[in-house]
């Protein structure tokens, strides 16, 4: 039963509440028996049975009371109680925070010291005294509420234990008087006779027993008289509440009814015509839309024919974008349209079909580009074509076309080389193609000159072949970069795109509530919150379509649906470029193949020098060019001819190693003349060029052969061998400069040729090996200032020689330059050898011409003019080969060696510088031999310092 208005916690303007929340008054005697309350009434008010106007009725439009807090019906232990609960728990987490909240035991604070009995134990001892003092003034005089109370309970115990005794039997659960044993306590036979007669005394236990039942039932009207008499007021109350309730249902159903009249009056006067003219709006765009339905299908259907006719124009992609439009419109538009229900699949399978074309096309396309002819025609075959066909497969994401664009240039490949040594072949009359039926052993049947012809031919068509490739790949590049471009500009258009849908999106609620108003004006149900809520799934319809149709048409517009992305773009891009480097190796390595069919036989280590040059300037120019349109530097054919330029330099450097030991075994160390070529190339050294001049055809008017060498102004006795020593070397230069691959290999056999000469000049002369191979009678100091003459040559052309070599050198290869420091130091100490072996040959003469020397008249002595004499044909021997200098310090080694043996001599005869006839006798010749070595030419400006020949006076 709803609380009455007395009772009911509603907030009451003037109550004593500081928050304006009604209190109940309490009573200021809570242990004394309260007074019976009526049971709460329903309607405060009794009805009063006047009338009420229309206007005082209830109100359908006015808006009714606010709820509060104090309006809710739900006490707060029906707030906590948690139903699904196992037991019946009040926990008001689990409620806000779910079953999966778990009771942990809250941690103690740290702040808070913890409280024991122990804390206590000083305040129940002070206290421990004034209680026993209050309990025992509670025994002897008890409170004068308790009294009351005590007389209050009595008196409900007497009339409580009444109903009790009343009650005990009857308001048993299991109460039956078909029991026998209930039966028997209800009626108690016992105290009646058994015999069935009436005796006084069943007639007082049946009276007795009479008046207890009617005790009982007098008992009970009474408690049942008290309790209506306690509750009558409340019972009136609640049938007067009763009759007003009836009162005001009559008037809200008289104003209903009042309100009804007047909307189905304004219904027919104000709405009906307007919302007739609304339906007939809507059937219309129905219709119209219906129209456009029917006309899209109509487009739909003819999807199958016209992607028919493009295939047969080759218009792939114009046939892919018209499937994709057609799937497109089928999942958007015509979806849950039964009679396409198998078109889609059908699309799909005719997808399928233009990719396997498309693939076939390009193979066909790459096929006939690859292998038409070189010349005459344009660079890129049916250019529209090819970009179709790369836009068709990127729109599939067929990325793996470029393999089959390799495939065929590997094989393509392989067609040129044979093509050509076939058209090379059939002019040539000595190869018959019956017998040689291979390609390579008609190619190492040719002469050189024609297989050169060939190779060049080769070379010239994997340029044109590669510069067609390369075109070709650019216009797939493009068609690539295009497609990347397009998708980034999309990407812009679509990120600017969304950020103008965020603007109408903010528009869109005041558009959104007009169509609302216009559902609830049309809305012809019962209730009015059903067309509200028919609105809002309109507008969440719209909002849903409106999204969709912006991704669709993103996606569209950007080509996200089946465009590959910009990495995978990108990776295209990169395969584009990889494949033109892939075009460059693949032509390297079959001008590799013709270069070792060629080369099997050996036939290419026979070359000449020159041959080889061409051969390797031709290697390295198709290399060049093919860096330059390629952007690649290919390593194969370079290899190749590395290979072949170590053989050829390994049969290079030996025959010339061996022609000059055949020179040097038959060289007999006499001075030779020098031709007017060798000058010459002499003299193009001293101008910085370090080549091989071309040889001049004899003519009339050449000039006679000098008899020495002129370099940088200086003289140069040498012999034959050294000529052809420098023109040797100079063509080891001139290979380098044809060949720079071959550098570091050339300069080493350079090394070991020099070497070479150097040890086998020296066994020739020091160590006299000339006298049993060439058959010389002795070993001349003319012969020995010749060869020192001819290493000096020699040294001098080393620094040239290697800062030619370092022009051709890496920096990282400059370390093998040290060999011509080695070989300079041991030219060098040869040279010292030879000089001092000069010296030698003359001391060993001093020793054995002055051991017999007198000091007697006449004068000079004989042995003063041998020595002379062979001091002037040393002079002689040796002055016009080797420079003035150097003949000048000869000497001036030669005098020491002869001052040394002299004051030996002088010592041993006991002759010393005292002024007596053989000291006069010695200074007479001295004097002589002074005269006459000053009188040698050039040996004017010669100090002899004769006096150290005397031993000091002691």
């Amino acid at each position: 039963m709803a609380s009455s208005h007395s009772s009911s916690p509603v907030p009451r303007p003037g109550s004593g509440g500081r928050d304006g929340i009604y209190r109940k008054d309490r009573d200021p005697s809570p242990l004394r028996c309260r007074t019976i309350r009526s049971l709460p009434d329903v309607c405060p008010k009794e009805p009063t049975g006047e009338g009420r106007g229309l206007c005082n009725g209830p109100s359908v439009v006015a808006e009714h009371d606010r709820w509060t807090v104090y309006s809710s019906k739900v006490n707060l232990p029906a707030a906590l109680n948690d139903p699904r609960l196992a037991k019946r728990e009040s926990d008001f987490f689990t409620k806000t925070w779910g079953l999966d909240f778990a009771e942990t035991e809250v941690m103690p604070s740290f702040y808070l010291p913890s409280i024991t009995r122990e804390d206590f134990g000083p305040y129940l001892q002070e206290m421990a005294q004034r209680e026993r003092i209050h309990e025992r003034c509670k025994t002897i005089c008890p409170n004068k509420d308790d009294v009351d109370v005590y007389e209050t309970r009595v008196t409900n115990t007497v009339s409580t234990l009444t109903c009790v005794c009343v009650f005990q039997i009857f308001m048993k659960p299991d109460f039956a008087l078909e029991d026998p044993a209930t039966f028997n306590t209800v009626l108690p036979w016992s105290h009646f006779n058994s015999a069935g007669g009436k005796s006084s005394r069943d007639v007082a236990s049946s009276k007795l027993l009479q008046e207890k039942l009617s005790h009982y039932l007098d008992v009970v009207e009474v408690s049942i008289a008290r309790q209506i008499s306690l509750r009558s007021e409340a019972f009136f109350h609640a049938m007067s509440s009763q009759h007003e309730l009836q009162d005001r249902l009559q008037e809200t159903q008289r104003a209903v009814a009042v309100l009804r009249g007047r909307t189905a009056a304004m219904d027919r006067v104000m709405c009906q015509g307007p919302l007739q003219a609304l339906r007939t709006a809507m059937t219309r765009n129905n219709c119209v839309k219906l129209h456009n339905k029917l006309k899209l299908m109509a487009a739909v259907h003819q999807t199958q024919p016209t992607v028919q006719l493009l295939l047969s124009t080759s218009e792939f992609v114009g046939a892919l974008e018209l499937i994709a439009t057609t799937k497109e419109v089928l999942q958007q538009e015509l979806q849950g349209i039964h009679s396409f229900r198998h078109l889609g699949s059908q699309l799909c399978e005719l997808e399928k079909l233009i990719d396997k074309m498309m693939v076939e096309d390009f193979s066909m396309y790459s096929r006939s580009d690859l292998n038409r002819s070189l010349k005459d025609e344009p660079q890129v075959l049916e250019k529209e074509r090819l970009e179709s066909l790369v836009f068709g497969l990127l729109r599939q994401r067929k990325l793996d076309f470029l393999d089959i664009y390799s495939d065929e240039m590997i094989l393509a490949a392989k067609t040129l080389v044979t093509q050509c040594v076939a058209e090379s072949v059939v002019n040539i009359e000595d190869i018959d193609h019956e017998v040689v039926v291979k390609q390579a052993d008609q190619m190492r049947l040719m002469t050189f000159p024609q297989w050169f012809e060939l190779l060049k031919s080769v070379f010239e068509s994997f340029l044109f072949f590669l510069q067609r490739i390369k075109a070709t790949l650019n216009v797939v590049r493009n068609v690539v970069l295009e497609v990347l471009n397009s998708n980034q500009r999309n990407r812009l258009l679509e990120e600017a795109s969304s950020g103008a849908s965020g603007r109408e999106a903010s528009q869109s609620p005041s558009v959104l509530q007009g169509e609302a108003e216009l559902a609830y004006l049309t809305h012809e149900g019962l209730f009015i919150s059903d067309a509200l809520n028919e609105a809002q799934q309109q507008q969440q319809a719209v909002l849903a379509a409106q999204d969709q149709s912006s991704t669709v048409g993103s996606r569209i517009q950007s080509g996200e649906n089946m465009m590959p992305t910009e990495l995978e773009l990108n990776r295209v891009v990169n395969n584009v470029q990889e494949l033109l480097y892939t075009a460059s190796d693949v032509s390297h390595d079959r001008c590799v193949k013709v270069l070792t069919a060629r080369a099997k036989d050996g036939s290419l280590e026979r070359l000449s020098s020159a041959e080889f040059v061409c051969l390797s300037q031709a290697v390295e120019g198709f290399v060049r060019d093919t860096e330059e349109l390629c952007g690649r530097r290919s390593v194969s054919l370079r290899g190749a001819l590395q290979s072949q330029a170590n053989r050829f330099v390994h049969r290079f450097h030996e025959e010339r190693k061996t022609k000059l030991s055949l020179l040097l075994d038959n060289e007999r160390w006499k001075q030779a003349e020098v031709p007017a070529e060798f000058q010459d190339l002499v003299n193009s050294i001293a101008d910085g060029k370090i080549t091989l001049p071309e040889r001049k055809t004899p003519g009339p008017d050449d000039r006679k052969p000098a008899e020495f060498l002129l370099v940088n102004g200086q003289k140069y006795a040498v012999v034959g061998t050294v000529l052809l020593l420098i023109r040797i070397f100079l063509e080891y230069c001139q290979c380098v400069n044809d060949i720079p691959s071959i550098a570091t290999d050339m300069l080493t056999r350079l090394s070991d040729l020099l070497k070479h000469f150097n040890s086998r000049s020296c066994q020739l002369v020091l160590g006299a090996g000339a006298l049993q191979i060439v058959g010389l009678k002795t070993i001349t100091t003319k012969n020995l200032a010749l060869a020192s003459r001819c290493l000096q040559l020699v040294v001098h052309y080393i620094p040239i020689i290697r800062a030619h070599f370092e022009t051709k050198l890496q920096p990282k290869q400059f370390s093998v330059l040290r060999h011509f420091d080695h070989i300079t130091k041991d030219y060098n100490d040869h040279i010292a050898e030879i000089s001092a072996k000069l010296v030698a040959i003359m001391d060993s003469l001093f020793e054995k011409v002055l051991s017999r020397y007198e000091v007697k008249a006449p004068m000079p002595s004989a042995c003063f003019r041998n020595v002379c004499k062979q001091m002037a044909k040393m002079h002689e021997a040796i002055y016009e080969l080797l420079p003035e200098e150097q003949t000048l310090m000869l000497f001036l080694r030669i005098n020491a060696s002869f001052k040394m043996h002299l004051k030996r001599q002088l010592a041993r005869l006991g002759v010393i510088n005292d002024g007596g006839p053989q000291h006069g006798l010695v200074v007479v010749d001295v004097a002589f031999y002074t005269e006459n070595v000053q009188a040698l030419k050039s040996l004017e400006r010669l100090d002899l310092n004769m006096a150290e020949i005397w031993e000091q006076k002691r």
